[in-house]
């Protein structure tokens, strides 16, 4: 299937709510405290765990005749932390092959699952100053990017990165490969980058500066309500093609860490995803911080199809 021009079809396709989350509020289990839910695959309690919280997704999807991009657990596993934590070399892979197979095993004809992997910042998503410039970026995701290839990936998101700086290197790495990719920023509630860039600044600079640009970009862990789209002419507002919500307006310094689930009402989440998808055609629509699947549920009943 050609990925790119499947997303660029579709009206509207899924992606999944929390994930990391949702795992580590259950009872006997510990999320690694470097590589986050990834180990998980190779524990058959926790790799059953995992896959059901993917399934509770897909099964949405599955109702609503909708398309669902799922993303294999590779979210902080590059290099060096592969490294450092002394796991398998081949992790990538194997969390790419666990989607795969889940991918393989839920066809169906009138809901297709692309299977994604995640790459992230190399240090604090919500620290803008920690982040990579271009030419470190490049060269420090270079071997997780490549396993992803390798493993046979639909597509890959750059996910909750808050600076164009190591957004560029990944795009330059991202780009000669024959795998789509899309760029995912975490942006304030004016929004803007965390780096105080402006959101459709920050699109326009990367397809400006890259050979080959992301098929599109994406926000997530923000509320829907901080994507400001007024005064952006057509052309670059076409380019943000997706988010991933959390359930909470707060700000990230209020919700990083917290013990408490953060909720909105669903509500108002919906409406504000709805109005985001209706005034400004974004198409890929999921959950982050605080959601699950009957998030999904409520906003997939709100839309006409």
């Amino acid at each position: 299937m050609d990925i790119v021009k499947f997303i660029d079809e579709q009206p509207l396709i899924l992606t999944e709510g929390a994930i990391s989350e949702r795992l580590r509020r259950l009872p006997g289990i510990a999320l690694h405290p470097v590589l986050f839910n990834a180990p998980i695959i190779y524990n058959q309690t926790g790799r059953a765990l995992l896959e059901s919280i993917y399934l509770s997704y897909r099964q949405v999807a599955k109702k609503a005749g909708l398309p669902i991009i799922l993303c294999a657990p590779t979210w902080r596993v590059d290099g060096a932390r592969v490294e450092a934590s002394n796991v398998v070399s081949s992790i990538n892979r194997d969390a790419v092959a666990f989607m795969l197979s889940l991918k393989q095993s839920h066809r169906h004809p009138d809901s297709e699952i692309i299977a994604g992997a995640l790459l992230a910042p190399k240090n604090d998503c919500y620290t803008p100053s920690a982040a990579l410039n271009r030419e470190q970026s490049a060269e420090f995701h270079q071997w997780q990017i490549h396993e992803l290839c390798e493993a046979g990936v639909d597509l890959i998101i750059s996910q909750t990165m808050p600076g164009v700086s190591e957004s560029l290197g990944m795009a330059d790495r991202l780009g000669p490969t024959s795998t789509p990719y899309i760029i995912s920023f975490v942006i304030n509630r004016f929004g803007a980058v965390l780096d105080s860039t402006p959101l459709f600044d920050a699109i326009e600079r990367i397809d400006q500066s890259v050979q080959t640009p992301p098929l599109g970009y994406m926000v997530n862990c923000v509320y829907p309500s901080f994507v400001k789209t007024d005064g952006v002419n057509e052309r670059l507002l076409s380019r943000l093609i997706g988010i991933q919500a959390n359930a909470s307006s707060k700000d990230h310094d209020q919700l990083d860490g917290s013990e408490k689930l953060q909720r909105d009402p669903l509500n108002d989440w919906c409406r504000d995803m709805f109005e985001l998808h209706r005034n400004s055609n974004v198409k890929i629509l999921g959950g982050c911080c605080g959601t699950d699947d009957v998030y999904l549920e409520k906003l997939v009943d709100l839309i006409p199809r």
